[in-house]
């Protein structure tokens, strides 16, 4: 269990900066694309290479969105002065 942890964590954090350089990019532009799918090779080789089984993609999937989007909301609440 503590892989699967592991997985998600870095999941989760590798997504956030992501996220951060993907908000003000045009929707659908070449880099807007790249900053979505840059990180899911390196998921996938964590994932593999942990051990954490295929059963737990779905949850990866969820965890990799939670982080873009909290990259993106955390640059626009820092740019706002929130």
């Amino acid at each position: 269990m503590p892989a699967v942890l592991l997985v998600l964590l870095a999941t989760l954090l590798l997504n956030m900066p992501f996220g951060w350089l993907r908000v003000k990019e045009r929707k659908y532009s070449f880099l807007w694309f790249l900053y979505i799918h840059f990180p899911i090779p390196l998921i996938v080789a964590l994932r593999v290479g942990l051990g954490v089984p295929l059963k737990f993609a779905p949850v990866l999937v969820a965890v990799a969105v939670l982080g873009q989007f909290a990259g993106g909301k955390l640059r626009l609440m820092i740019e706002e002065g929130r």
